[in-house]
């Protein structure tokens, strides 16, 4: 276990305030403790409001409060929810969505019968018209970019009109952004609605001091059920602490004072896993460990329309990709947590994903290509430099040593977060690190990063790949509503990618949770998406 020894003075500081906060319970006087879910969320939250929930941990807080049209399972399905049933007409343009009748906004002051209101399709056209409106400059309006108009034929139907098909669609739709919001309490609180949120999820507001607590209640009028037939959700609150570094949050998980912990931190990996990614026998009597497949793909990229020689040269960029061991730089550097990228970008758990497309770790062929490289340039120390984060600088310390082996000097350099989103998005870094975490379960997601009129800064083609191919197999994959045929195209795409090598796929994430033993019905999917509707403590 950790000790407090180990801490630093901000640390102890934070949890003694933790501690002090966590003793006044005025909040949950009326809950049972052994029913209240508690974690951290070191990240802060900016917004309760949904349709600025741009990060993780602003859309684990509002998936709790809000629905939308439909949701996903933790196979990345699409599920009903307030829509009850959809159809798709005129080839996959018009999408008309039929609501329940039984879905209640959390009560408040505002509504003048009951203190809440039934859900009506017009409080989609009103939540959808509010996403594009300019002057609220969501993060989300880009998710109603294909849609040509939608409207409320009554008021339980609702229908969506398209620019073009787009087989991703109802994906896009399960996105918090695009959860339905009521107008007459959103137009009372205005921007304060981020802190005062109603709307119809499991679970209520009920308090929330910023950097400090947040506390959601049960919602007793709740409309889903579990496979049983008993109503959701089975927790009585959800009590969130802001401590801000790992290290405090795992020695409060380590306590038993929060009940979940997300992700793998260098701070504590070796604490609590063994080389193999296994638990460790002193916290596996007390501990669950869940860990699948993310929708993340971590990578290094070349930018093309670089002029240095070394980046040009696809035998250059060639040899980097087979030039280091994946799966050694998993083990010694995650212990094991992520899937080594032997396959494209195109990570593992989406329809296109396919492993045999990719780059094997093949030292000798790296050499000889280097080798061809300064034979044919005349270039004898061929450098290039990889610009990272410090969070990753032990991986590209990993791959810069490997490298020198095949003859390819590489040099590290540090900056950070914003200087490199920055330099990415405007061509100023000729090799970098990124990840890209889907912002929809679908593969044409991730294929974006590569379609041409995609160029950063105006799009996610921060490599500047261009191949004309590729763009009429992109466009072709929008007008597929055969799955299967789409894969494929998905599968081609991808191997293109590769073959010209404009990125180093490194590994495909995995989602890792750890939970105390009596947490139950947690789960994990590859959007890593927290989801507490289900969950029991026993």
């Amino acid at each position: 276990m950790l000790k407090l020894g180990e801490l630093t003075y901000t640390g102890i500081r934070t949890i003694l305030v933790f501690m002090m906060f966590y003793s006044c319970q005025s909040e949950n006087n009326s809950a049972r403790e052994d029913l209240v879910f508690r974690y951290n969320e070191h990240k802060n939250i900016g917004s309760l409001d949904p349709a600025f929930s741009k990060d993780l941990s602003d859309i684990w807080a509002t998936n709790q409060l809000f629905n939308g049209l439909v949701q996903m399972d933790d196979q990345l399905n699409i599920q009903p929810c307030i829509a009850k049933k959809w159809t798709i007409k005129d080839n996959a343009k018009t999408y008309i969505f039929n609501l329940r009748k039984d879905v209640f906004f959390h009560k408040h002051e505002l509504f003048t019968k009951d203190s809440t209101r039934t859900v009506k399709a017009s409080d989609f056209v009103y939540s959808f018209n509010r996403l594009k409106d300019e002057k609220l400059a969501s993060p989300g309006s880009w998710v109603l970019q294909k849609v040509e108009s939608f409207s409320a034929i009554n008021d339980s139907i609702f229908q969506i009109k398209l620019k073009q098909p787009f087989p991703a669609f109802l994906g896009l739709l399960t996105m918090k952004y695009c959860s339905v919001v009521p107008k007459e309490i959103v137009e009372h609180y205005g921007n304060d609605f981020r802190s005062n949120p109603i709307g119809t999820g499991p679970f209520k507001f009920k308090r929330w001091e910023e950097n400090l607590k947040l506390v959601f209640r049960r919602n007793n009028s709740y409309f889903e059920i579990d496979d049983n037939g008993s109503p959701l959700p089975f927790l009585e609150a959800v009590a969130i602490t802001f401590l801000p570094d790992k290290q405090s949050e795992f020695l409060q998980f380590a306590q038993g004072n929060i009940d979940f912990i997300s992700g793998l931190d260098g701070s504590y990996k070796d604490e609590v896993l063994t080389s193999d990614g296994k638990l460790k026998p002193s916290y596996a009597n007390d501990v669950n460990m869940i860990r699948g497949p993310y929708l993340n793909t971590e990578y290094l990229g070349f930018y093309m329309a670089t002029d240095v020689p070394e980046l040009q040269s696809l035998k250059l960029r060639k040899a980097i990709n087979i030039g280091f061991d994946r799966h050694k730089m998993m083990t010694y550097l995650r212990n094991g947590i992520g899937i080594p990228a032997r396959g494209g970008f195109i990570p593992k758990g989406l329809p296109g994903f396919d492993d045999s497309i990719g780059f094997a770790y093949q030292p000798e062929k790296a050499k000889q290509l280097v080798a061809e490289f300064k034979s044919e340039t005349g270039i004898t120390n061929p450098e290039i430099t990889l610009t990272t984060t410090s969070n990753y600088l032990s991986f590209c310390e990993f791959i810069q040593r490997e490298l020198q082996k095949t003859g390819l000097e590489v040099n590290v350099d540090v900056i950070p977060a914003s200087s490199l989103k920055d330099g990415k998005a405007n061509g100023q870094l000729d090799f970098f690190r990124a990840s890209w975490i889907a912002d929809y379960p679908d593969a044409e997601n991730y294929l974006s990063l590569f379609y041409s009129k995609n160029f950063a800064p105006n799009g996610p083609n921060y490599t500047h790949f261009k191949n004309e191919y590729f763009d009429a197999l992109y466009e072709s994959a929008y007008l597929e509503t055969d799955q299967e045929k789409r894969a494929e195209l998905y599968t081609k795409m991808d191997s293109l990618v590769i073959s010209s090598a404009p990125i180093v796929p490194l590994f495909y994430d995995e989602v890792v949770r750890f939970t105390r033993e009596d947490i139950k019905g947690l789960g994990i999917n590859p959007t890593n998406l927290l989801d507490l509707k289900y969950v029991r403590k026993n």
